[in-house]
């Protein structure tokens, strides 16, 4: 691991691995795992390429605030480029899974307005303009996000002090495919959960995002007045990747992206569930060389 001090004073533990003057490929992972999400992938393409791995934000060693808007989504996507300043790279390729991969639309929407970010690919992680409005429609959608209402009550702490994050990942959650990660990953998990201010960083990414989740009996309707928000169509080369068996964000997520994103790769990883990136990492690798191929 390596450390950087990015310019808004946050420090982020990363792996930097690849030659350094290859096409950079920052990899962001998502809730509640580590760089080590990307392991299969930067392992599979660090001999073409740059692969940049942090621990995000809340996340292990890197700097974890414990103020909730510490974690609010500007901030979250503002550390991404900053972490490639620090590290002296222009452009990149995004790639994010589940957290990460939300963080990466905004790093994708805002790079490609300033020519930073020439390529972008998500795992399992639902596009902003789409997953508002299933929350709202989409009973499914709806009750698999219950736990986010867990994790944002605050009733919980004393759970969380008591226990680490494993307390309320037993109350809130269950874990999908829990046997698709190598025992010594797991185990590595469980240590981590054991950070009390971590969980509390891991934690904020939920309370301070604007999703709205409604309760598991709202009706299966927009609220009047609601809009999507103003977001332009991506025009950047995208890869979106789908575990197709994910309970926690069914397939309906990826109904419309065609239609909000201009260059899209899709592909559909049948038998896998949310955490792609570890249950079916050939087919992840194969689909990243067919799309990075394309750029070579």
């Amino acid at each position: 691991m390596e450390r950087a001090t990015l310019a808004n004073g946050i420090e982020l533990d990363f792996v930097d691995e690849g030659p350094r003057d290859a096409p950079a490929l920052i990899f962001l992972h998502g809730f509640p795992e580590s760089h080590r999400t990307w392991h299969h992938q930067v392992t599979h393409l660090k001999d073409r390429f740059r692969c940049i791995a942090p621990d995000q934000r809340g996340y292990r060693g890197s700097s974890k605030p414990q103020e909730v808007d510490a974690y609010t989504p500007d901030k979250l996507i503002g550390d991404v480029f900053l972490l490639a300043d620090a590290l002296g790279i222009e452009k990149f390729t995004v790639l994010g899974h589940d957290w990460g991969g939300a963080i990466a639309w905004g790093v994708a929407l805002a790079g490609q307005m300033n020519g930073r970010v020439t390529r972008a690919v998500v795992a399992n992680a639902p596009h902003p303009a789409i997953f508002q409005k299933l929350l709202y429609t989409n009973r499914h959608q709806r009750l698999s996000s219950q736990y986010m209402r867990g994790f944002r009550d605050t009733a919980n702490d004393a759970l969380v002090r008591e226990h680490g994050l494993a307390g309320i990942l037993l109350q809130e959650i269950k874990w999908d495919r829990p046997d698709a990660m190598e025992p010594e990953e797991r185990a590595q998990l469980l240590q981590d959960w054991q950070d009390r201010d971590a969980a509390f960083g891991m934690l904020n990414w939920y309370r301070a995002s604007p999703i709205d989740v409604p309760p598991p009996d709202a009706p299966d309707e927009l609220p009047e007045g609601w809009m999507p928000p103003a977001l332009p169509t991506l025009t950047i080369p995208t890869l979106v990747v789908w575990g197709m068996e994910d309970t926690a964000l069914p397939p309906e997520n990826i109904d419309g992206m065609a239609d909000i994103i201009d260059d899209l790769t899709l592909v559909e990883v049948a038998g896998s569930g949310h955490f792609v990136t570890w249950e079916a990492p050939d087919a992840v690798n194969e689909a990243l060389d067919a799309f990075l191929a394309r750029g070579a």
